[in-house]
């Protein structure tokens, strides 16, 4: 950072008085503080790293103390990075107040996805590892450190050994229509000896028949993984645990079972038989026209999706997909995060990395899938064409959940995501209303000239995308501030630097 930007990140503290999860605050007026090890591993395990800011005083209502010697204080915050594995470079500014006292500043950068995760090297990868929540460090869960390892190592669970599983528990009429569907177009395959052909197809590893085959062709598959199914329901409010008229909290629920492609059938079963549907008469033609809740397109993608890309390793065979339908929405989940080096900004815009790369082959193989990485542009086109607002799609390290709703929700006044401030800094003070601060998320229609209001004062990309309650800030930047940018109605504070994380947008 240059000594300027010091300055301004110390006066935006002192206004605004927060951490958050790329900055943390530490006194150091008489030693340098201890334990940050925690906060150079849990910043570098972000994509945006962190800065760690040294010589103010959260306790005294983040006032001004200075450190106790900026040179001794440098030097030790490089024996820290020295410390991880793998080991850090911080970026050390010192700055110098008008009244003489010193602050520092160590930026830690976030490393690639494969050379996660940072850790203290003394107390090894599973004790020393840490993530960034809010604005605290908290230590990595054993799966949270198996994934990365296993997208570095390129590990497919999907290939793994089941032990049990038999020839007597296989459907050979399922394993041999798989096996017809992999060979088209191969011939070389078809003069292999059968135990290698099934070798090659992922059904068997090493002889013994893998969780591919368990998922595509087992007879019962949740005889050995009860928990690898698709638990279902529809609530009766908004909220899980309300209750309708009769004090029933489920209008109804299913688990449902099967081989992968049984579970996508049945899933959509439930919730085609659990949607409302609106009855339409056109007023020109006088015509009937049913109107889904939700476009059964858009939940069958979002549907597959789980199935497909779930986690299928050990850590997570107890934890089943989930779907509930709500008054308003509808929410898909499953575990396992976001793999490999996706975000939910770049979720349909770029080449993901695939966590079941054999898995997806073979539902290609059986019609089930493209393959074309097309499955969230579709969800998103087919929400848009039903006039429906944009999904809603939210990511941790063990859990991805898909967010649709229904035209109650675009019935509700406008909302606003609530998240901590990003890096994309510190814009002029905005507050939510009260409703945006407890409700969730929900895209509500806005014209432009509210948009353009709002930006009477310059914004962030994420307070614009907040004010559309859209997760997505590369959707709403194409979709409605570049328009409105190339016909000169909003400009950039930054025009130099157009990709600036201290960018800002106002209405000319």
């Amino acid at each position: 950072m240059l000594e300027e930007e010091v300055k301004k990140l110390i006066e935006d503290i002192q206004r605004h008085g927060y951490e958050k999860r790329t900055l943390e605050i530490k006194t150091a007026r008489k030693a340098c503080p201890e334990r940050l090890y925690d906060t150079f591993s849990a910043f570098a395990n972000q994509n945006e790293g962190g800065v760690l800011l040294f010589g103010i005083d959260e306790a005294q209502g983040f006032a001004r103390v200075g450190v106790y010697n900026p040179q001794d204080l440098q030097r030790k915050l490089m024996e820290v990075g020295e410390a991880m594995t793998p080991l850090l470079r911080p970026v050390i500014t010192i700055y110098t107040d008008e009244a003489g006292r010193h602050f520092v500043t160590a930026e830690i950068a976030g490393l690639a996805v494969e050379d996660r995760p940072c850790f203290n090297t003394a107390r090894g990868r599973l004790r020393g590892a840490f993530v960034r929540v809010g604005d605290a460090d908290k230590p990595m869960t054993e799966y949270e450190v198996y994934s990365y390892d296993a997208y570095r190592r390129k590990i497919c669970d999907e290939l793994r050994p089941v032990e049990r599983l038999t020839e007597e528990f296989v459907d050979e009429r399922l394993v041999a229509r798989y096996l017809d569907l992999r060979m088209q177009g191969r011939p070389n395959m078809w003069r292999m000896p059968p135990e290698k052909v099934r070798e090659l197809s992922g059904l068997t590893n090493k002889g013994q028949f893998t969780m591919l085959a368990l998922l595509l062709c087992g007879i019962f598959p949740q005889a050995f993984y009860p928990q690898l199914a698709v638990l279902a329901c529809r609530v009766a409010g908004k909220a899980m645990g309300e209750v309708d008229a009769n004090g029933a909290r489920f209008v109804d629920s299913a688990r449902i079972e099967g081989t992968i492609p049984e579970m996508l059938e049945g899933a959509l079963g439930f919730v085609r038989r659990n949607m409302r549907t609106e009855i339409r008469i056109s007023p020109q033609t006088g015509h009937r026209q049913d109107v889904d809740e939700y476009p059964v397109d858009a939940l069958r993608e979002a549907i597959l999706n789980a199935l497909i890309h779930r986690d299928y390793s050990l850590h997570t065979e107890n934890m089943p997909i989930r779907i509930v339908m709500y008054q308003d929405r509808i929410e898909i989940s499953n575990p396992g995060g976001l793999y490999g080096r996706l975000t939910v900004d770049t979720l349909g815009t770029v080449q993901a990395d695939t966590r079941n790369p054999v898995l997806v082959v073979a539902m290609e193989a059986l019609g089930e899938t493209e393959n074309r990485y097309s499955g969230i542009p579709r969800i998103r086109q087919a929400m848009e064409e039903a006039g429906l607002p944009e999904p809603v799609f939210k990511d941790t390290r063990d859990t991805f959940l898909v967010r649709l709703y229904n035209r109650d929700a675009e019935a509700r006044p406008a909302t606003l995501a609530v998240r901590e401030p990003d890096a994309d800094a510190y814009a002029a003070p905005y507050t939510p209303t009260v409703a945006a601060q407890h409700t969730p998320a929900a895209v509500a229609p806005r014209g432009e000239a509210e948009l353009l209001a709002f930006c009477a004062t310059p914004r962030t990309r994420r307070e614009i995308a907040d004010f559309f309650g859209i997760a997505s800030m590369a959707y709403v930047m194409r979709r409605y501030v570049s328009p409105l940018i190339e016909r000169g109605a909003l400009c950039l504070t930054l025009p130099e630097h157009p990709k600036s994380c201290k960018q800002r947008y106002r209405a000319v």
